[in-house]
């Protein structure tokens, strides 16, 4: 217990608000037993690198609970972010995947065994998870945020992509995105990210592949044609881009195609043809001069970034989690990183009062 919890009257229960948050502040960003000594010297505050991962995994559940409850989301909506510039609101949103490491069901059983070899006659119960069938999992990434990045929120779900689309239709409600002057969408462009923003958000102005995933796209098949070092890769991808950029897809194309019916090496015609079916897949999401023209943002940075913040104490090296404690540990790492910390442990304070 913190000196501050015992003057407001929170020692009641075993662990305080305080002490909790203070928890959760050190786990986030080092291992639960670099935590806990981090907390020993810092706050004087004794516990166990299992009483701390108790905690702050008991502690993220209630957080992603809140979310899924609608009573923790984002403290702003579209009628703060109004542009001094135009006096029209203005919210952009993002959506990603990344993978996160998780516990396999053969790493479960060793553990298993472990514990019972070390805990021989132990006759108690304790509930024991499945592991995961892979290595790796794919979790979901959603963004909102305001052009001037002062206006962030962002949520994570281990869920699939219909379960982010019914995210976007929650958080998108919460921020009362219909009655926003102008919002779109910047992404990756995968199916399955356009299909739930089309269905989900249909409200949205347009819906933009971010820039440089194109750009990687075109310097892939420029050195695949004229050699990896060679000064024509560069050039032709600088024309290219600024081709995009400037005129738009259709224009692109053209050039690309130009050049695909002169070439005779195989693998170099395999390299453009790849190219003209991504532009040829993401045509409405790569008119740029039009985007430009009206100000829209053509990076997908601010998601890019949360996708980092959201999953960073998770991908530590050698860390292993089951699916329900990094969902949990997300959630925390979304309260923080989208502003609301604050807010949620003064909730905290005042459900125990």
């Amino acid at each position: 217990m913190t000196p501050v919890d015992g003057w407001l009257g929170l020692s009641q229960n075993r662990y305080s608000p305080g002490v909790r948050e203070l928890c959760c502040r050190e786990a986030s960003g080092s291992s639960f037993r670099r935590a806990c000594e981090d907390l020993a010297r810092v706050g004087q505050i004794q516990v166990t690198h299992e009483t701390m991962r108790m905690i702050v995994e008991a502690e993220g559940q209630q957080a992603l609970q809140q979310q899924r409850a609608g009573t923790l989301g984002p403290d702003w909506s579209v009628a703060d972010c109004i542009s001094q510039q135009d006096d029209r609101s203005c919210v952009i949103t993002g959506a990603d995947g990344v993978k996160v490491p998780l516990v396999t069901e053969q790493e479960k059983a060793k553990r298993r065994k472990r514990a019972r070899t070390h805990r021989k006659g132990y006759r108690g119960r304790c509930r024991i998870r499945r592991g995961s069938d892979q290595r790796y999992k794919e979790f979901k990434i959603l963004t909102f945020y305001d052009p001037s990045r002062r206006h962030q929120y962002a949520v994570g779900t281990s869920g699939n992509h219909q379960v982010l689309g019914r995210l976007m239709r929650r958080e998108g409600k919460k921020l009362q995105l219909d009655q926003a002057d102008v919002a779109y969408s910047v992404s990756d462009g995968a199916d399955w990210i356009r299909h739930q923003y089309r269905d989900k958000l249909p409200m949205l102005k347009a819906n933009i592949l971010d820039y440089y995933h194109l750009r990687e796209h075109v310097i892939k098949a420029s050195q695949a044609v004229f050699g990896l070092d060679n000064p024509q890769a560069k050039n032709w991808r600088q024309q290219i881009t600024g081709i995009v950029l400037e005129q738009g897809p259709v224009e692109a194309l053209e050039h690309i195609t130009s050049l695909h019916k002169i070439l005779r090496a195989g693998g170099k015609r395999k390299a453009l043809e790849d190219l003209i079916g991504y532009i040829g897949q993401h045509l409405d999401m790569l008119d740029y001069p039009r985007f430009r023209q009206a100000n829209y943002q053509i990076g997908s940075g601010p998601t890019e970034a949360f996708c980092k913040t959201l999953t960073s104490r998770l991908k530590g090296p050698g860390m292993r989690w089951d699916k329900v404690h990094a969902e949990a540990l997300m959630a925390l790492a979304s309260v923080r990183s989208s502003g609301l910390w604050q807010l949620y442990w003064v909730a905290q304070r005042q459900n125990v009062a």
